[in-house]
């Protein structure tokens, strides 16, 4: 077979390589975008990445600092080809290149940064050093949460390509509306175990990750790194699996700690449940509980084209599963269903 990467990936980067050399003469520099990333005294993983902007002296562009702003500004931006950074934890610097699309996802050992939220700089040559969190764990927490975004905490009427389209590209931030009660469910959950990590997985762009942080944090969802993807080609087909990308994000939170025990969180309008339950039946000693929300009639046509939830889904439910797995249409049925499991007191039945 091949080493050749798959023929959409060779065209999008002769694109890329094309785009870059006009933006270049044009005056647009490279800027870090920080993402939010984690670790604990072992390592840090540290999310970025490079791209390309207008000069601002040349080419304004307005940026609204309100949830009052529409989606398609997210994308006015071209990944930077080849770029090299240099990566500053504690007294120590590293450096690396970025991916072909321009991502740096860099994991550093004794980085000499303490439990907490911290901060870690990246810089190029050509765009200045930027201040990127992370959360440090101490070494002996051992619970954590995982929670989907698309119709977990938000209400987006995803995947259905063209609401896709009106929700990432035209609605305004300000018109998304969160699920009742998820910011108190996991506001309750870490409350009662202080130092727990929350670890938001979506098959969003990455392009995205600002809006959503806006919208977790205005209303009111605790602070977590968001574990997104990319979309377009890839060396292997034209695009990335969702499923195969969550999986990938449980894998690595597993083996960056192996001492944790999450409770996953998501949904039943696409394949939530079943993800959830293969990686419980491969690491039963990594899964507290799974609470699914359940989506109503008008949801689940928005997601899959039918009223009902999907076969597969209804199948991973019940008891006899991997671990135990709680159902509510919201956050406040889910919190009294969790707090049982986790408490071992017995659910009642449905």
């Amino acid at each position: 077979m091949s080493d050749r990467p798959f023929i959409a990936a060779r065209v999008e980067d002769r694109l890329i390589a094309v785009l870059n050399g006009l933006l270049r003469g044009r005056g647009w520099t490279e800027r870090v975008v920080g993402y939010t990333g984690y670790g604990n005294r072992r390592f840090v993983r540290v999310l970025a990445r490079v791209v390309l902007t207008p000069d601002p002296d040349h080419v304004p562009l307005p940026v609204a600092r309100t949830l009052d702003r529409r989606g398609w500004r997210n994308f006015l931006t071209a990944p930077a080809l080849r770029a090299k950074v240099r990566v500053r934890t504690g007294d120590r610097f590293s450096t690396a290149h970025v991916s072909r699309n321009g991502y740096l996802d860099l994991r550093i050992l004794e980085h000499g940064l303490e439990p907490g939220w911290r901060t870690v700089s990246v810089e190029t040559e050509e765009a200045p050093p930027v201040e990127v969190p992370v959360r440090i764990l101490e070494d002996d927490v051992d619970f954590g949460i995982v929670s989907d975004i698309d119709d977990t905490v938000i209400s987006t009427s995803l995947p259905r390509p063209l609401l896709a389209f009106w929700n990432t590209f035209v609605l305004q931030e300000s018109a998304r509306q969160p699920v009742p009660g998820m910011s108190e469910l996991y506001q309750k959950l870490l409350a009662e175990r202080p130092g727990s990590p929350l670890v938001y997985v979506s098959t969003g762009a990455w392009n995205t990750a600002p809006t959503l942080a806006r919208f977790l944090g205005h209303h009111e969802f605790p602070r977590g790194p968001l574990l997104l993807t990319d979309w377009g080609p890839t060396n292997t087909g034209w695009f990335r699996s969702g499923p195969e990308h969550k999986l990938n994000c449980l894998h690595a939170l597993a083996h960056d700690f192996p001492e944790i025990s999450w409770v996953l969180v998501g949904d039943d309008g696409q394949h939530d449940p079943s993800l959830y339950n293969e990686f419980a039946t491969r690491f039963p000693d990594r899964v507290r509980a799974i609470g699914i929300r359940q989506l109503n009639a008008v949801e689940q046509v928005l997601a899959h084209g039918t009223p009902v939830t999907l076969l597969d889904e209804q199948l991973s439910s019940g008891p006899h599963g991997p671990a135990p797995e709680v159902r509510a249409p919201d956050g406040r049925g889910l919190w009294e269903l969790l707090s049982r499991v986790l408490s071992r007191e017995p659910s009642p039945t449905p």
